[in-house]
């Protein structure tokens, strides 16, 4: 058993795209001109866009369909993924995936993000040198905490579960990791709320933490 791949999550552990989705929404309620509550908003966690719009039409009464609102959101969304001046990559990531890459460990991504918010985030920020592949679990039939999104993302590295480590920020990641039998690091920022990380193998604060030989002894 020894570490040769790492899979990566995305939002919440590469980028923090939460606070963008934020604006773009609440600029998606003026437009649509609805008062929506902090309470309400925060009941969308997780949830697909298109649940959200559905819900939206639903509790408002509107005329729109999902589709229409969805759109008006998408294009707040790009506005401020490519001009927004606080949007970065987290601190210490871009390190410490130029560190596995050095090392011959392969890297892959495994987001419940669409492909298309991928791409724009690799592109954006010029990841794909490091990666030999990607999975958008938007595509797939089921969502974390199924664990078919990281049992792929191993399959891509060609490399058999105990030779991988799931990097994850979320409740749902950390379940869908355990359920893979894969071992996981939680990251936990100070953004990180309410997430459960009793399941994790490591948590972690700082990413130098998950350099190769701060995590050998697992990996014995």
């Amino acid at each position: 058993m020894s570490l040769k791949a790492v899979l990566f999550d995305m939002d919440g552990v590469i980028v923090d795209t939460e606070p963008l989705h934020r604006k773009a929404y609440f600029k998606t309620f003026n437009e649509l001109e609805i008062e929506v509550s902090e309470d309400l908003y925060t009941s969308f966690t997780g949830a697909s866009t298109k649940r959200v719009c559905e819900t939206l039409i639903n509790e408002f009464n509107l005329s729109h369909t999902h589709e229409g609102i969805a759109g008006i959101k998408r294009t707040y969304f790009k506005d401020y993924f490519y001009n927004d001046e606080d949007f970065d990559l987290i601190p210490g990531v871009r390190k410490l995936i130029e560190h596995y890459h050095e090392n011959g460990i392969k890297l892959i991504l495994a987001s419940s993000a669409t492909m298309t918010t991928i791409n724009m985030v690799f592109e954006k920020f010029g990841l794909a040198k490091y990666f030999s592949g990607k999975i958008s679990g938007a595509d797939l039939k089921e969502s974390k905490p199924h664990p078919e999104v990281f049992l792929l993302a191993a399959e891509m590295a060609g490399e058999p579960v105990e030779n991988c480590m799931v990097i994850e920020d979320s409740t749902n990641g950390i379940l869908a990791a355990h359920r893979a039998h894969i071992f996981c690091a939680a990251y936990k920022s100070e953004h990180s709320k309410n997430q459960d990380y009793t399941l994790a193998n490591i948590v972690v604060s700082d990413y130098s933490e998950l350099e190769l030989d701060k995590i050998s002894n697992y990996f014995k």
